[in-house]
């Protein structure tokens, strides 16, 4: 797992090239405020040696937070983020490593029958219920998430995870009720109180796309507050002394800034943004689509762009989320080493001011 010797000895080789905002803190662990995701891309042999070259390229280039899911190309994303964490200089105390369950994984490619492998894989082996799976694909349910776990580890060949996310869990709000899904979430969090104490993992989080920057009268809304709370209980249930619910995650970019600008969250003073309000609980947020899936590099509006730091639109778009109040990570996909060695370079560029990041809102 991360340590903080590890990651601040990291820090130590590549602070000095980064400008001075560039490392973060996750607890007692510097992180790198880029980072590396994994979703885009084919389930091809091609794909996974470029990924293998990319990940090998960010923690040589200052880049140390890796971020994948099971499901992210049948599993092809983990496994090949495993062989090269087991190939890089880096070691692995140095890496904070975050992975997610909730959709279903293939093995490798998709199935002629999807529904069938479902059933064979995760129903009849008792693994999870029908009743448990949203649209035949998506699933939350304690037992379930246990078992992608342990998954995520095989593939991955590591015997910790420093963050692990609990997937899009708003998927569910189209099957169940806000209440009921708060109540599985609840029993989730327990488990995975468990697997933080056991040393599985250090701590968990929720990775999102709409929960946390919709209205509330949004069919997929989520209370962060909500979810704080049944996580403190869940760590009470389980004799933790606090909970280990650390992060989130969401999309947030120059094109959707909805995280930042969409007060729906209920803070102590009155209605806030999840990021205020993240930031206030102290949690650390992690974005993604932080280049909007590629759509920033077609262009920034002039005004915005003109007060970013950066070579390239890559860079500033990435200093964009950066510069957000509360992000200690954007998470850029990047399969060829170029675009990783690009994107580490964003941060020899200061991000934005507090004041002049909100003055881009005015």
């Amino acid at each position: 797992m991360a340590t903080a010797d590890g990651t601040f000895r990291y820090k130590e080789r590549f602070g000095d090239g980064m400008a001075r905002t560039y490392f973060r803190r996750v607890g007692d662990r510097a992180v790198s405020s880029a980072g590396l995701g994994t979703y885009l891309g084919d389930p091809t042999d091609e794909v996974d040696d470029a990924y293998y070259e990319s990940v090998r390229t960010a923690l040589d280039s200052g880049i140390n937070v890796v971020d994948t899911a099971i499901n992210y190309r049948h599993q092809r994303s983990e496994r090949v983020v495993g062989r090269a964490l087991a190939d890089a200089d880096a070691e692995r105390d140095e890496v904070f490593l975050a992975s997610k369950g909730g959709f279903v994984a293939f093995d490798g490619e998709r199935p002629e029958d999807p529904g069938e492998y479902v059933t064979e894989e995760y129903v009849d082996s008792g693994v999870a219920t029908r009743e448990e799976f949203a649209h035949g694909s998506h699933c939350v349910a304690p037992d379930y998430i246990d078992h992608q776990l342990d998954q995520s580890l095989k593939n991955l060949g590591v015997d910790s995870l420093d963050l692990y996310y609990v997937h899009n869990p708003e998927t569910q709000l189209d099957v169940r009720s806000p209440d009921a899904l708060y109540d599985q979430l609840e029993a989730t969090f327990e488990r995975l109180e468990e697997r933080a104490a056991a040393g599985d993992i250090t701590h968990y989080g929720v990775a999102t796309w709409d929960a946390f920057r919709v209205a509330r009268d949004h069919d997929h809304y989520l209370d962060l507050g909500e979810l704080v709370s049944r996580a403190r209980a869940a760590a009470k249930t389980v004799g933790n002394t606090a909970t280990h619910l650390r992060a989130i995650q969401l999309p947030f970019n120059v094109y959707m800034a909805d995280a930042f600008t969409q007060d729906s969250q209920s803070g102590p003073e009155g209605d806030q943004s999840v990021l205020w309000f993240a930031h206030e609980a102290g949690l650390n947020v992690f974005t993604s689509a932080s280049l909007a899936q590629g759509d920033v590099l077609s262009g920034i509006p002039d005004d915005v762009d003109e007060k970013l730091g950066g070579d390239t639109l890559a860079q500033r778009g990435l200093n964009f989320a950066r510069s957000a109040p509360g992000v200690t990570s954007a998470l850029a996909g990047a399969s060829t080493p170029e675009h990783v060695s690009e994107n580490a370079a964003a941060g020899t560029f200061e991000p934005l001011g507090a004041d002049e990041f909100d003055a881009v809102f005015e």
